[in-house]
């Protein structure tokens, strides 16, 4: 036979108490149980009932009912004792106790099963065996019972027993019986602060009737009331006056509040012209301030053009090294430095060269004779007006194939023709200003020891030839740009 927790539906194991339940413990947790809720208005079973309750053999409960009937006590009473008070009706654990037959002679050997025996079967679910009856029929006689199928139905019966008196299925778990207790805590603990809550109401209820107890009699009570309408009817008179002095301060406050208004409203407008006179003010004087400043930096700006040289700005020659340079860009190349100069630059150079003699021509409004100037940047060239009017590249390349070999040559003779036509303007400048002198001549291809050739010459000695073109035509700037001059 197994035993499943009614919560949680797992097996158990029964405690070795429950096993060895005496009917005198089962009597005695069977009588502590509230009434079952069927049995109309707890009525008390009948000693019949307990009797049949009892988990004894017949013989046994056959002989006390043979010793009941033949008590005389039990037909026959007194009239003293009909006078004595009835007693509450006895437990049965407080009347009498049945011994078993394994307690007073040894077990017999254990019958053999018949093949028609059916033993109890239990399952998993809640255990739906009725709690005992009020006339439940006599069990056949078991002339020897096992003990343990007889201790497995007394545990089943006091089960079904709990589970008639108490709101919860039995058997339980230890876990689930220390989560039930756990429940039953938490109730009893609100129970108590609701019984503590209903006791405070009932102490203060006590002292509210004893306060209205012990109160003043009616002539004091009488005498009470009339002082104090007295009192009301003076307060009312204060009343009404402090209603009265209180309209006249409204009206008061109402005119000066009106008053108030209006002179707020004249500091208003007086504000506000104010405020317009000072806005228009600041106004004047901003613009004021502003043709001041606008005068001051237009005379600054202006004597500053009037000391500056624009054609400085566009055409800065200085030299950085051994090379001549113009706005930044070297001319020239020279083996021995680290960086050696790209031809991409050269011929920016060569570019910004050509451009500053044309410009110095134009402004001087000289005419190049047998030349003329196309300044093209990196690609400029000199064209030649008589003759076979040929055209000649003002920039060369590093390649060494046969084709780039004739444009050097090109090259070599756009940078004569471009020392040609220095010289033309030199000497104009020097029929001009004889005062004006020239470092180096110009004779041919070279400006004073240097030829303007790159082919089959070295690299110094043609950066330096083009280092002093640079000066010359710095010279002829300067010339040029003084104010007398152009």
């Amino acid at each position: 036979m197994n035993f499943v927790c009614q919560q949680c539906k797992q097996p158990l194991h029964l405690d070795a108490s429950l096993v060895d339940l005496t009917p005198s413990a089962y009597d005695l947790v069977s009588s502590s149980l509230p009434p079952s809720p069927s049995s109309p208005h707890g009525r008390q079973p009948s000693g019949a009932e307990k009797l049949a309750q009892l988990p004894a053999p017949s013989t046994a409960k056959t002989a006390w009912r043979n010793s009941i009937q033949g008590s005389p006590s039990s037909t026959t009473t007194s009239p003293a004792q009909r006078k004595q008070p009835q007693r509450a009706p006895m437990h049965p654990n407080e009347s009498f106790v049945l011994l078993q037959d394994s307690v007073i002679r040894n077990i017999p050997s254990q019958l053999p099963a018949t093949p028609h025996a059916k033993r109890p079967s239990f399952s998993k679910g809640r255990t739906t065996a009725p709690a005992a009856p009020a006339h439940a029929p006599e069990e056949p006689p078991h002339p020897n019972p096992s003990p343990l199928s007889h201790h497995l139905r007394s545990s089943l019966r006091l089960f079904n027993l709990l589970s008639s008196r108490t709101d919860l299925d039995h058997p339980l778990c230890a876990e689930c019986t220390h989560i039930l207790l756990g429940t039953l805590t938490r109730q009893l603990e609100e129970t108590k602060k609701e019984r503590d809550g209903y006791i405070a109401f009932e102490k203060e209820v006590k002292k509210e009737r004893e306060r209205e107890g012990s109160g003043v009699n009616r002539l004091e009570a009488e005498a009470k009331i009339d002082r104090l309408k007295e009192e009301e009817r003076l307060a009312i008179e204060q009343l009404k006056a402090a209603e009265r002095e209180r309209q006249q301060l409204e009206e008061e406050l109402q005119s000066l509040e009106r008053e108030e208004k209006a002179l707020e409203e004249e500091e208003a407008e007086f504000w506000r012209q104010h405020n317009a006179h000072l806005l228009k003010q600041a106004e004047q004087a901003d613009q004021l301030a502003a043709l001041r400043a606008a005068y001051a930096a237009d005379s600054a700006t202006l004597d500053k053009l009037e000391r500056t040289n624009v054609y400085n700005d566009a055409f800065c020659i200085g030299h950085d090294g051994v090379f001549g340079t113009i706005n930044g860009l070297r001319l020239g190349r020279v083996p021995g430095v680290p960086v050696c100069v790209e031809w991409a630059e050269i011929n920016a150079a060569w570019g910004q060269t050509l451009l500053l003699l044309y410009t110095i021509a134009r402004k001087l409004d000289f005419t190049f004779e047998n030349y003329r100037l196309v300044p093209m940047g990196s690609f400029s060239r000199i064209e030649k007006t008589t003759g076979d009017k040929a055209t000649y590249e003002l920039y060369g390349s590093g390649d060494l194939h046969f084709g780039r070999l004739l444009h050097n040559r090109r090259f070599d003779f756009a940078m004569v023709a471009f020392l040609d036509c220095l010289k033309q303007l030199i000497d104009y400048v020097k029929s001009q200003d004889p005062t004006v002198d020239f470092p180096h001549q110009i004779v041919k291809d070279k400006i004073g020891d240097a030829s303007v050739k790159q082919q089959f010459s070295q690299e110094e000695a043609w950066t330096r030839a083009l280092r002093h073109v640079l000066l010359a035509l710095k010279i002829l700037l300067k010339w040029a740009t003084n104010g007398s001059n152009g």
